[in-house]
């Protein structure tokens, strides 16, 4: 049986996880068996990162809103729940949007839910 000599796909591989790791400080960057805990160690906390980024962008539409609310004079956790009852089926990240942009459309909205 012939030789089958694997370099290629070695050298590949390596390239392929340094050029992952680039930036990262001390060994991390250029040491393999480093790089491939950093690695893996930054998938687990980007995943987490990607699940806060959502809670934080919640909390700004939330500040938002209740800041637009009250200059027309009601608080949060009223306008919220009367639009509920209204069947007002935005949800908050489309009210805020509202509220920044469209101020005519805005003041409808709150009028609506006054009433």
């Amino acid at each position: 049986m012939p030789r089958v000599k694997r370099g290629k796909t070695h050298v590949k591989r390596r390239r392929r996880l340094l050029k992952g790791t680039k930036g990262y400080h001390w060994g991390r960057k250029n040491t393999i068996k480093a790089a491939k805990t950093a690695t893996l160690k930054a998938g687990v906390h980007s995943y987490a990162g990607r699940r806060n980024k959502k809670r934080v962008a919640r909390s700004g539409w939330l500040a938002t809103l209740n800041a637009a609310v009250r200059e027309e004079g009601m608080s949060y956790s009223k306008f919220i729940g009367a639009a509920k009852k209204k069947n007002i089926a935005l949800d908050r990240k489309v009210l805020a949007d509202i509220a920044i942009n469209e101020p005519a459309a805005w003041k409808k909205i709150v009028e609506m839910v006054k009433a």
